[in-house]
This record gives structure tokens, sequence and C-alpha cells, in this order.
């Protein structure tokens, strides 16, 4: 894509506030992009997110069936370079066929986790986050949410925030993320 519009690695680098290392690692699938670059890289060539997560022709509405959502897993995570913190989700979209979207809904299996080294993260945007199952906790700038079942939380999200399973229990929330175009 970054070829087709004329720009260099540089050209986005630049445009994203990313390193070249960053672009180039994203390029070769050497790095699983979490959602804080993946929204820059769209903005630096002017397109949208969906634009990555398998956008298709479909005007009307989608309907994803629990029975496909299972193998629609999505290659990003909330965290901006943490690898890492991907290793705990699995992420299921919920609306991939729908172009022009402005929304992204996932389903998010968070699995049990001793490890309590997670890296804040902060885009454009909002979130919405509701609770399916088990215990969650969203820190938000200097606070910290703890959320259980049926509970839900939205925010805006240029404030540092992660979202994060309470320490070895698993977890299930519904996330639907907005990135104005």
């Amino acid at each position: 894509m970054r070829e087709s519009k004329g720009l260099s690695i540089d050209d986005i680098a630049e445009r994203s506030g990313l390193s070249r290392q960053q672009i180039e690692s994203i390029e070769t699938d050497e790095n699983l992009p979490s959602l804080g670059p993946l929204i820059k890289v769209a903005r630096a060539l002017g397109v949208r997110l969906g634009t990555f997560l398998d956008d298709q022709d479909e005007l009307g509405p989608v309907v994803t069936h629990a029975s496909d959502r299972q193998v629609q897993e999505a290659a990003i995570s909330f965290s901006n370079d943490a690898s890492e913190a991907r290793r705990n989700m699995v992420y299921h979209a919920l609306a991939r066929q729908k172009a022009g979207r402005h929304m992204e809904p996932f389903v998010i299996d968070i699995q049990p986790s001793e490890k309590n080294d997670y890296h804040l993260s902060a885009h454009e945007g909002e979130e919405f986050i509701y609770v399916l199952s088990g215990d969650v906790e969203v820190v938000y700038g200097r606070q910290a949410y703890r959320l259980t079942a049926g509970d839900s939380i939205f925010y805006d999200s240029i404030v540092e925030h992660h979202v994060h399973g309470v320490e070895g229990k698993a977890a299930q929330i519904l996330a639907v993320v907005y990135i104005p175009f």
C-alpha cells in the first residue's frame, strides 16, 4: 500500500511518528503491530484502520455467528509496542466484512497470566469495554478500575490506558474501538 502511494519507509515514519525500524518490522511481518502504531500508519497512508483488518465490500449489515468468530482473529492488541502483552489476548473480529466502518468490534479472550508488566498506550478515538466473564483491570491515566462480568467502561483513548485480566485469571470482553478518520 505504501509503495502504491509512492511513499518511502522514511515518509511513513515521519508522517506517523514511528521509527523506520518499526515500519520495516510491520511491513515484513516481523512484529505484529498493536493498535496504537497501526492507527498512526493508517493515518500516514490516508486510509481507515479497517483497511488493515480485512475490509470487504459489504455495505449492508454484517452478521458474525459465534462459530465463525472462532476463526476470525485479528492480529493487533491494545498495547503500543509490547509484543509480550499480546501473548495473553486473542482477538475475534466481529465486523471484518463491513466496508466503510468507523468502529472495530472485537470479542477478546484474555488468558491467565502471572505477569504484571503491561505498557500503557494512547491513540485517537474512544473505546467501550464490556466484561463478558472473569475479572478485568483497566488502567486509565493514574486510575485503575476493576471490572467483573456485566461491568463496562467507556473512555477516551487519547489518555494512556491498558486493559488486562486480573493476575492469574482468564476473562472475556467485548471491546468496541472507535477511531475517527
